[in-house]
């Protein structure tokens, strides 16, 4: 063995001119990868170029793609060069476990295998389809899922003295959760739930498919619980601020007419639950499986073959980091302490006075 070592050590020279003739011979075509990572400790996904003090999820993946000898080094600096794009721009410390992006690479052999070599243990690239020449994961995706993991307590009322280990969800306060999630399915404008944009920003409306709650279940003497939301697509802060109000109303800090209220054109105050939960479970191409899954030349974007290296994924790094980091830095608990201070019905009432002083 150490004379294996010491002979692979005197042929570098040599690998890296084999390296560069197979770089020629390998043509670049366009793929997706997808793609699982824990996001605690970075800015969210998308790179920053020019602020490297932030690290993003995409600054570990394009010095990989760069590594493994995928992409040239010039294009890891200018990622329009090889028509790179995510999916989805996950937030600052959210985790993903079927985030795709696509981008134009050499195939080289093995090539999983050598981009996941330079890549640390809590961001792993699981699957590869090639895909069109023309392809954008985020323009020709047609809905994402994303899943929100919580510590149960947090639906506790807060006239309530909770001991946090100690609480568990009944079914009653369950199903309130579950009507409360129900109201945001359909298309609403959001404006309330993300910052910088206004009322009228056609921008702001977006189209929710389904969002509920699951059954609870205990981890490290925890009681959690899951909620799923599928939409068209999300603004930033919108999924935490939809978990959010419901938090609020449950706890008896704001009433149920809050969210028709958050509808209108006044300004609301939607608290945004922590990011720690949020994973982005996966994202869906409908209209493009239906035109090109099936043409003899790419394979539909499903990953059934993947699921299970997905589910290992998540019970490795995506739960633990949740709730690990939930027990020691009680991002929830510490959260729910801060409700007090938003003010519910400050526009309503605004509109009271205002009646009283016009009469």
């Amino acid at each position: 063995e150490e004379n294996g070592h010491h002979n692979k050590r005197l042929k570098t020279g040599a690998d890296e001119e084999d390296s560069e003739d197979q770089n020629k011979k390998s043509p670049k075509r366009k793929i997706v990868l997808l793609m699982a990572y824990s996001g605690k400790g970075y800015h969210g996904m998308q790179r920053n170029v020019g602020s490297s003090q932030f690290k993003t999820i995409e600054d570990d993946l394009v010095s990989a793609l760069v590594q493994s000898g995928c992409i040239p080094e010039n294009h890891g600096e200018d990622m329009k060069k090889m028509s790179f794009q995510r999916c989805a721009r996950t937030d600052k410390g959210v985790s993903a476990a079927g985030q795709i992006v696509s981008l134009k690479v050499r195939l080289i052999d093995d090539i999983l295998e050598k981009i996941n070599n330079h890549l640390p243990s809590h961001i792993r690239i699981l699957g590869l389809k090639r895909v069109t020449g023309g392809f954008n994961s985020k323009n020709k995706c047609d809905a994402r899922t994303y899943s929100y993991m919580l510590p149960t307590f947090a639906f506790a009322h807060k006239d309530h003295d909770v001991q946090e280990e100690l609480y568990r969800l009944d079914r009653e306060t369950l199903e309130r959760v579950n009507k409360l999630l129900a109201c945001y399915k359909g298309t609403h404008n959001f404006h309330n739930f993300t910052s910088q944009k206004g009322p009228r920003d056609p921008s702001a409306k977006r189209y929710i498919m389904e969002m509920y709650c699951g059954e609870p279940f205990v981890r490290e003497s925890l009681e959690f619980a899951v909620i799923k939301v599928k939409g068209q697509s999300f603004m930033m802060h919108q999924i935490r601020k939809m978990i959010g109000l419901v938090i609020a109303i449950v706890k008896g800090y704001a009433a149920e007419s809050i969210i028709e209220r958050s509808w209108g054109e006044e300004k609301v105050d939607v608290p945004k639950a922590p990011g720690l939960g949020l994973v982005l479970e996966r994202v869906h191409f409908e209209k493009y499986n239906r035109r090109f899954g099936n043409d003899g030349l790419h394979e539909p974007l499903e990953w059934t073959q993947e699921e299970e290296k997905i589910a290992v994924f998540k019970e490795q790094y995506i739960y633990p980091t949740i709730i690990n980091t939930e027990k020691e830095e009680k991002s929830m608990a510490n959260w729910l302490n801060t409700l007090s201070i938003h003010d519910f019905n400050s526009s309503a009432v605004e509109m009271q006075v205002n009646n009283k002083n016009s009469k």
